[in-house]
């Protein structure tokens, strides 16, 4: 688990970098019209995060223990690859203000770790499955390494679109 938790801070820490000296207006532009704004990145990352932590909380609570198979999760980093987001995580118009984002942002880890910080025995996470919008079953250890793999992808588009202003 300690693994899990240093990838997410680590990714964390990569987002707020970008973010973090972006003004509101450029946080909140499109640099092109068919995709998202940085702003727009963030708050599918935030909601996205919510909802990961909803799904683990699930897990928990129906406790059905399975045997699950490893999912090649790694793929969504291949941005070579378009995966349409689920229409729940889509994000809102905004605007957006980076400090609030950072703050939501804040808040919604603070609630993730608070959720596996209270997980006894950490094995459990890999006996229990839910079902992902695209990988179906996932073992609950592997919604939260897809959590900051997810993440990943994204700061890599916001860099791109950080070289377009």
């Amino acid at each position: 688990m300690k693994y899990f938790e240093d990838n997410l801070y680590f990714t964390r820490e990569q987002l707020l970098i970008e973010i973090s000296h972006v003004s509101d207006e450029v946080f909140n532009r499109k640099f092109e019209t068919n995709k998202w704004s940085i702003a727009q990145i963030c708050h599918h990352l935030l909601k996205t995060e919510t909802l990961f932590t909803k799904a683990i909380l699930f897990g928990l609570e129906q406790n059905k223990r399975a045997e699950t198979v490893r999912k090649p999760i790694e793929q969504v980093l291949d941005r070579s690859r378009f995966i349409s987001a689920p229409k729940i995580s889509e994000p809102g118009k905004g605007p957006f203000y980076v400090l609030q984002i950072i703050q939501q942002l804040n808040d919604s880890r603070i609630n993730l770790l608070g959720v596996l910080n209270k997980i006894e025995d950490k094995s459990i996470l890999e006996e229990i499955a839910v079902k992902h919008p695209v990988f179906e079953d996932l073992s609950l250890d592997q919604w939260v390494e897809l959590l900051y793999l997810h993440e990943q992808r994204h700061i890599q588009q916001i860099k791109d679109q950080k070289k377009l202003r």
